[in-house]
């Protein structure tokens, strides 16, 4: 009888062809992945042998993470337990609680409230901040507790010089940092505005893009439409429609029409566009409620949540 059992090839160190024992553990290239070695000076030495190969492969896995669709931006409304919308006028950070809720939900509990004068939070019902002293010291707060989202937002206000607080860019920046470190992939996206700008930092496209694709990795859809405009104008058709069709399908308007364009200009097929559209329109069932028809039409989200005004 043959033997049918399959034996795999033995890891043997690239350099210096010892293989793997109980004693040696061989370590992969940690760029490439392709080949092990059984130490750094193995690795040393044979660097001029595999660079070349070595950097086509980390770029071509590079890629595979980049060009992947991305988990959702944000977790499901803690009270609606819908998909909650990537735009940010169709979701709001409670400063009270730290939790993220829908417009529609918003709508729902303030439509209800006997006390519209004094909104209160659908999640945590403390009255929402009624001056711009006290949702900065919310936001304070919250930040004190490592509180990715707040650090966030109290970057934001600072890029902005909004909320009574006056405009610095460097003291945003650090903020933005801190929050990417603590997973915030918004934070990320900011971070490359900033370096595209050259807001507190000089001007570096390529840190811009970096911090882009950081952020489009994290499921932030304006990042990847952005990287999509970045190659589009470099000439890079393919690589941009990738990132707009990734984009569309997250609910990205913008992107979906860029699609429509290529498409009419000849450089994406009909089977691109339409499967754009589908995945565009998935998407808005995805996130469709009746409540959040109904904020939209009532359009009284900033009336109702945060009597604060710039």
């Amino acid at each position: 009888m043959s033997n049918t059992s399959s034996e795999t090839t033995p890891a043997v160190c690239a350099n210096c062809g010892k293989g793997e024992e109980a004693s040696i553990k061989l370590k992969a290239c940690t760029a490439c992945k392709l080949v092990k070695y059984c130490n750094r000076d193995c690795q040393i030495a044979h660097r001029p042998q595999h660079k070349k190969e070595c950097k086509k492969r980390a770029k071509e896995l590079y890629d595979e993470k980049l060009f992947k669709q991305p988990p959702p931006l944000e977790e499901d409304c803690p009270i609606c337990f819908l998909r909650m919308p990537l735009l940010g006028t169709g979701r709001t950070y409670m400063s009270c609680c730290g939790k993220m809720i829908c417009r529609g939900c918003v709508h729902a509990f303030q439509s209800r409230a006997t006390r519209k004068n004094y909104p209160l939070c659908p999640f945590c019902r403390v009255p929402n901040p009624t001056t711009n002293e006290e949702y900065v010291k919310r936001l304070q707060k919250r930040t004190e507790l490592n509180d990715a989202k707040a650090i966030f937002n109290l970057g934001g206000s600072y890029s902005q010089g909004r909320f009574g607080l006056t405009q610095d860019h460097a003291k945003a920046l650090k903020l933005f940092h801190r929050a990417a470190e603590l997973g915030d992939t918004g934070a990320n996206y900011s971070i490359g505005i900033a370096h595209q700008r050259g807001d507190g930092v000089e001007i570096d496209n390529k840190k811009a893009r970096h911090y882009y694709e950081l952020a489009a990795m994290g499921g932030y859809v304006t990042a990847r439409h952005n990287l999509g405009c970045l190659e589009g104008n470099a000439g890079n058709i393919i690589r941009a429609l990738k990132h707009w069709m990734i984009a569309a399908k997250d609910g990205d308007f913008a992107s979906l029409q860029k699609v429509k364009r290529l498409y009419s200009e000849g450089r994406a097929t009909e089977d691109d566009y339409t499967e754009a559209l589908r995945s565009y329109r998935a998407y808005l069932d995805e996130i469709k409620s009746d409540q959040r028809d109904e904020a939209v039409a009532a359009d009284d989200f900033y009336k109702y949540y945060g009597s604060i005004k710039d």
